[in-house]
């Protein structure tokens, strides 16, 4: 088995000879067309493995810097380096959460990347790693030398805020540019030094509660998982401000943070009597129906529900849930368009782009139901009654 030395000298001779021929390249060495040493060449120099070497030259030809022709060997490419640029995806939460994947298909997709390359990497599932993993992956990107970093801040691991704080400090000192995905990392409304690219949460709060209000409801209760995400915390700003606006009741005691899978919860959420519940997002939504239904609660005849996000399973609920769609591939756009102009002017100050949603109308808020009286008795005692 590899010891963590070995396994650091064998990235350190990689590095060399990435690191060796791109400054080749870049003095002239090789003009664009020229062929470049062969692999065997190449392990006699560097004393290494072929696979190392292999490795090696993918690397540049990812960044387009060299081209393979099969049967003839490696070749100089004729295309400018600052037109050919790698950047480094540094997402933790991608393949765990719905949102991160189609951002990155945007990013794909972007007319702006048609040159450019995206090396990708995710952390493991297991919180006990993703720190680690996150850092040993920030720190292979600065090794590369890449042109720029998409980031997604850790959230709900141990040590988060030490982490992004150490990750975002060695982009800094290696002056590589970072774009952050969602979230800024210093809890809302502080705000870093960079640019942040997102859903405008405090616009999805506001417009969900908006349009709850348009259907009738008078008394409406926000309801979110404790420690959720910080972008929770915009999202009950704009959720306020829409109650605020229309003249309706802004009481910390209709904010409720709790398990939407507990009884017990979801019956201190009831005995508030709201007519409607907007959920800090469609998992909590779906929850929170659940458990409603199996107490009896009709949704929306008794109770309206709505969430955030528009994940794929949020039309296929037992009552379809409205929600705000997330424009996630225009993020992943806008995000690639955000880079460019950071790496093309470093001294732009930052920036934060927030993308606009869509509401999503299904069944759960209801067409023309009447908000349920104040003069009713909580919900919670319908099922108890019976049993």
């Amino acid at each position: 088995m590899m010891d963590e030395s070995q396994d650091s000298r064998k990235r350190t001779k990689y590095l060399d000879i990435v690191e060796g021929l791109r400054t080749d390249l870049g003095s002239g060495k090789y003009r664009p067309g020229a062929r470049l040493p062969s692999e065997a060449e190449l392990v006699r120099k560097f004393a290494v493995s072929r696979m190392t070497v292999v490795k090696a030259i993918q690397q540049l030809q990812q960044e387009g810097l060299v081209s393979r022709r099969p049967g003839s060997g490696t070749y100089a490419s004729g295309k400018a380096t600052e037109e050919n640029r790698v950047f480094g995806l540094l997402i933790p939460d991608l393949g765990q959460t719905e949102i991160f994947e189609p951002i990155c298909r945007g990013m794909m997709r972007s007319p702006s990347v048609k040159t450019h390359s995206l090396s990708w990497g995710h952390a493991r599932s297991n919180a006990e790693h993703k720190e680690e993993e996150a850092e040993h992956l920030c720190n292979n990107y600065i090794e590369q030398g890449v042109a720029g970093v998409f980031f997604a801040p850790l959230e709900f691991t141990p040590h988060h805020d030490e982490v992004n704080e150490r990750i975002l400090g060695n982009l800094n000192k290696a002056r590589i540019p970072v774009v952050l995905l969602d979230r800024d990392y210093p809890m809302y409304p502080g705000r870093s030094t960079y640019d942040v690219v997102s859903l405008d949460h405090h616009r999805a709060g506001y417009t969900v509660t908006a349009h709850l209000i348009q259907k009738g409801a008078k008394r409406i209760a926000f309801f979110a998982r404790p420690h959720s995400a910080q972008t929770v915390n915009q999202r009950i700003v704009g959720y306020r401000e829409a109650l605020f606006t229309n003249a309706l009741p802004v009481s910390k005691d209709l904010v409720i943070w709790g398990d939407p899978s507990d009884v017990e919860v979801v019956e201190s959420v009831l005995r508030t009597r709201p007519d409607a519940i907007m959920c800090a997002n469609d998992d909590t939504a779906a929850n929170l129906m659940k458990s409603m239904i199996g107490m009896g609660v009709r949704i929306p005849e008794d109770v309206r529900l709505a969430g955030i996000d528009d994940v794929r399973y949020a039309s296929l609920l037992p009552i379809p849930l409205t929600t705000l769609h997330q424009p996630c591939e225009q993020i992943g756009s806008a995000a690639i368009s955000a880079m460019l102009d950071r790496v093309n002017q470093p001294h732009l100050p930052p920036r934060s782009i927030l993308l606009d949603g869509h509401l999503v109308v299904r069944s759960s808020c209801g067409n023309g139901v009447q908000p349920l009286s104040q003069n009713t008795e909580p919900h919670t005692s319908r099922k108890h009654r019976a049993s």
